[in-house]
Order: structure tokens, then sequence, then C-alpha cells
């Protein structure tokens, strides 16, 4: 079995509790995820199954969207609902004051890790760290928000829901976080939901009695994705015979021969003679070849 599996991360569980939790329903050991969510998250994680865990590190499509709950009037040690209290304010926002800020979030911006994160410094995870009461100098990131909307707000409970698109490593809870701060009143994430990933939705996501179910009924693989969809935003190629016999035992292929070839493009997704997915590729223009990026077959 291999492809990419959706899952609906339930709340409580950390993404490598969601792969335990599959390596005894499916019975597969090969598994991997893209894009770790906290415990307290819920929704989008897919999961690659057999030799479709190759392209965890090397999705094309990083974008990612979310609904996030939260609260102003406290700040706490891990950004969010289930940290410790380390300073609350008495004042009240209105909801104009956050339509007025939230716009500053938007596009290329900076943003300094969280100490309750996987981030590592000097090859130690920043969260182990912070667990001992240590805190240690971080570097900012440089994150891109594609969207972010105020989706609610009471003004009475000083709640409200923000729906974020943004990329990889974007951290919710410290944009929220920085959010409170420009206003002055603190802000934490008190939930989150991850409705999209690397082009998979919640609605396409299952859960694990869902996928017991289908184990059961002997139709898991009507639940798993072709691993080439995650690649369908790439320019494709389709070898000939020789090719593909060629490319399939590593050999760099010459990029006058290949068809389809664009002088502006480096990655492409590539297919045999018979239409078969095989992997990636990537085009070394000023040396004239096409060099293996990933196979899958």
């Amino acid at each position: 079995m291999n492809g990419i599996l959706c899952m609906n991360k339930p709340q409580d569980f950390t993404s490598f509790d969601v792969i335990a939790k599959l390596r005894g329903i499916l019975k597969i050991k090969r598994l991997g995820h893209a894009g770790t969510l906290d415990p307290m998250a819920t929704g989008v994680l897919p999961v690659f199954v057999g030799t479709a865990t190759k392209a965890c590190d090397i999705l094309p499509n990083n974008e990612k969207s979310y609904l996030a709950g939260f609260k102003t009037g406290l700040i706490t040690d891990t950004q969010d609902i289930t940290g410790k209290t380390v300073e609350s304010f008495s004042k009240k926002i209105t909801g104009e004051e956050l339509l007025e800020v939230i716009p500053k979030f938007k596009g290329s911006i900076m943003q300094l890790p969280p100490m309750y994160s996987a981030v590592s410094v000097n090859g130690k995870r920043l969260y182990d760290l912070a667990r001992q009461g240590i805190e240690v100098e971080r570097e900012k990131r440089e994150i891109f928000i594609d969207d972010i909307r105020l989706e609610e707000f009471d003004e009475v409970l000083q709640e409200g829901k923000l729906f974020i698109s943004c990329s990889k490593g974007t951290y919710i809870r410290t944009v929220i976080n920085d959010i409170g701060q420009l206003l002055g009143c603190g802000g934490i994430m008190t939930s989150l939901v991850r409705l999209s990933s690397s082009g998979f939705k919640l609605d396409s996501c299952f859960t694990f009695e869902e996928v017991e179910k289908a184990r059961d009924e002997g139709r898991l693989e009507e639940l798993i994705v072709p691993v080439e969809q995650v690649f369908s935003s790439l320019v494709k190629l389709r070898l000939n015979e020789v090719q593909t016999r060629m490319y399939k035992n590593g050999v760099k292929l010459d990029l006058s021969r290949v068809n389809n070839i664009k002088q502006n493009v480096n990655d492409y997704a590539v297919y045999g003679f018979d239409g078969t997915f095989i992997g990636t590729a990537l085009a070394e223009h000023e040396n004239g070849i096409l060099r293996v990026g990933k196979n899958f077959i």
C-alpha cells in the first residue's frame, strides 16, 4: 500500500500519536506525516504510506489554512490556553480595533518562534528547554501570511475566531500573541482547526473510526490518494521507453532529448512511456541534464 491517507487529527493527539495508532490499524511500519500539529489542534494531517514517505520533505505546495479561536486579556507561557498565565490585562478591545491591526500581519513578516515549539537551537528542542524553565535567544524567521480575516468577535467575552492562510512554519498562536501585544491587551489561542494543508482539505480527511471500518470491509485502498497528486502543480514530462529504463536506473538524461522541458522551470513530475508516475526530477539547464529527484517506484 503506497500513497497518502488524509487524517482528521483528533484533539489531544500529537502528530506522532496519529502515526503510532495508524501503524496498529494498518499493520504498516513505513508511515510519515507532513506538517506537525500541536496536541490541542485538530484537522488536516496528511499521512504518507509506504514509498510515498519519500515525499514528506519535498512537497511543492506547503500552504496551510486554519480557523483559530482566541481570547484577549492574558498571556500564557505557551501562547495558548494550555499554558500558565504570566500576565493579565483589564483592557477591553473592540472589533474595530482588531480590524485595524489585523491587516498589519498580512504578507511577509518576521516571526519569533515560541519557546514551546519544535524549533532546534544548538541541537536542543525549544520545548525541552522551556519545560526546564530555560529561555534562550531565538532568531526571527520570515513567514508569509496570504490571508488573515476576523471571522467573529464577542466584545463582552473578548473571544473570537480568525481565519489564517499561511506558509509552512507559521505559528498561529504566535500571530495571536503578537496581535495582542500590538493592541496592549494580550492574547492567547483557545482552539485550532487546520482546514487545509498541501492541497488537502478537511472534507477529504478521515477519522480513526472510518479508517478501521474501511480496513474491516477490505476497502482501505479507496481511502489512499496517489502520491502523484501532491506534484500535480509541476510541469509533466513523459519519457520514451529507452529514457524510462535509463531514468529508473538513476541515469541522468540529456535535456535536449526530453520533450516539454521549459527554460525557466527546474522542477518536474516524471512519467514513464506507459503513463506511470515515476517521481520528480531536477533540470540542470547550465549542464544540459535532467537529474533524478525522488523516485516512487
